[in-house]
């Protein structure tokens, strides 16, 4: 527990207090179920609900203050501080109540339409293959060394995330590796941490259901690197013409990554196979076990990483061979009976989805057929539909259109939006099955032996999440069910 002043100071938050700051804070929240007797509650305006609303309600459950940004809501007998911006505000005096966590780690965090949480959970995992202590923040799990704790956000919210980042530190970790989403820049859930490394892996098409336009995804993007120190590190993809924007107006040291050209950490792919990748990596051979063009890219990324934290070449080189591919990303099961290949992976853009079915189809022989089965989310960004169906029909010899996650939307609808991405020459080669688990059945059906199936838009998500209800789906579990009961 601190005091007010304790976190107002150690925050270093611009504020204007109507508050006894010698009061004892007995923890911090954004959330008015959450407020106990002692809570600070800051009133953050979200997309659905605005905690200015809630000012009367955390007063009767004994919030000891609460931080505002409109002083005509002031509530009697609630002592305020108020401020320009509540959701900054929150970060900081979070990341100030749990004892500045990421001070006292090297926190790196990576963002980027694709590839974060690979490039992530591989840095982890190479940083544990080390015998270093570890944190992971991540889109399928958190973990604090060897302990795993359920994900609910690719990035926590900010009083979620210092906790966390507390906890690493009380259990020893060294270092951290996070996941930083466009949604946690712009809603400012990492104001206040400690960056020693940025990441910029790459930008598409995405979340423009929530930034309304490219240009303000790149800019939210762009936030987390303007925000940078000198004493840290900036690593960006060289081959994706928006690195260079990220690095503009960034104080932090400037470092690329590169698969096409020059640039500080590069690799040339020598071999590419479904059993993994070989690579001239910093111009030494490396024989790794993630196949596919989009995982040299993330190869290279982690590598550079490790490098600019210092660690020795050769270390990092033979830990980065001994690495598997991470659950749900080009997450490859056999049908050893039928000779077929299931590929399960969490490309749900269109860039993703080409980079997934392009690499498949790169590795083929001709007699082999690409067998994929695509859906689209509800309640999300509708103009990507018609162009993943596009793409989809584009690399497949037969795609198969299903649902994903309809949420609040019919599965029919978004199947039909689908539908309008695909040229009318090429109609025959798709077929639209509402019921995922009878999708993933009827691509299995549709193969022959050599053939492969991949299966994308969920990867690890262990649920269909259907009017509001997570209904348990597991894409994996259920291509391996299939395999079993349609074996030949």
């Amino acid at each position: 527990m601190k005091t007010l002043n304790d976190i107002l100071t150690q925050a270093g938050v611009q504020a204007e207090v109507h508050a006894d700051t010698a009061m004892v804070v007995t923890n911090i929240t954004a959330d008015s179920r959450k407020v106990s007797a002692g809570s600070l509650f800051v009133a953050v305006r979200g997309t659905k609900s605005d905690g200015h609303d809630f000012l009367a309600q955390v007063r009767d459950a004994g919030a000891a203050a609460c931080i505002i940004s409109d002083v005509s809501r002031v509530v009697d007998g609630l002592p305020f501080i108020l401020v320009q911006d509540t959701a900054s505000a929150l970060g900081k005096c979070a990341h100030a109540f749990y004892g500045s966590p990421s001070e006292h780690l090297q926190l790196i965090g990576i963002t980027g339409t694709n590839g974060k949480t690979t490039c992530a959970t591989l840095t982890y995992h190479m940083l544990r293959s080390l015998g270093y202590a570890c944190g992971l923040i991540s889109t399928v799990e958190n973990k604090i060394n060897d302990t795993i704790i359920p994900s609910t956000h690719t990035t926590p919210d900010p009083v979620a995330l210092n906790a966390l980042l507390a906890d690493m530190v009380a259990a020893g970790c060294a270092y951290a590796c996070m996941e930083v989403s466009s949604h946690a820049v712009d809603q400012k859930r990492i104001a206040g941490l400690q960056f020693r490394g940025a990441v910029f892996t790459n930008i598409t098409h995405d979340h423009l259901d929530y930034h309304g336009t490219f240009e303000k995804y790149i800019a939210a993007k762009k936030a987390f690197f303007d925000g940078l120190p000198k004493t840290a590190f900036a690593l960006v993809n060289a081959d994706d013409k928006r690195g260079e924007v990220m690095l503009q107006n960034c104080k932090a040291k400037h470092a690329y990554f590169s698969v096409r050209g020059p640039a500080d950490f590069t690799a040339r792919i020598i071999e590419n196979a479904i059993t993994g990748l070989v690579l001239q990596l910093d111009g030494t051979e490396l024989h790794t076990h993630l196949p596919g063009a989009f995982n040299a890219s993330n190869i290279t990324t982690v590598y550079g990483i490790c490098r600019l934290l210092g660690l020795e070449k050769q270390e990092v080189l033979t830990a980065l061979s001994k690495q598997l591919p991470v659950e749900g990303r080009f997450d490859v099961v056999y049908s050893p009976a039928d000779k077929l290949a299931g590929i399960v992976d969490y490309a749900h853009t269109p860039d993703a989805v080409e980079k997934l079915l392009s690499t498949v189809r790169s590795m083929l022989k001709k007699d082999q057929q690409l067998i994929s089965v695509v859906g689209c989310g509800g309640d999300r960004d509708k103009a990507k539909r018609p162009v993943m169906a596009e793409v989809a029909i584009k690399f497949s010899d037969r795609s198969i259109f299903t649902s994903d996650n309809p949420r609040s939307e019919q599965p029919d609808a978004i199947i039909h939006e689908m539908e309008k991405g695909v040229p009318a020459d090429m109609r025959a080669k798709y077929l639209s099955i509402t019921d995922r688990k009878e999708a993933i059945k009827t691509a299995v059906m549709l193969a022959k032996k050599g053939d492969v199936i991949c299966v994308a838009g969920k990867g690890h998500e262990k649920y269909q999440e259907i009017n509001g209800v997570k209904y348990p789906f597991d894409d994996k579990q259920v291509l391996l069910e299939t395999f079993k009961t349609l074996s030949r």
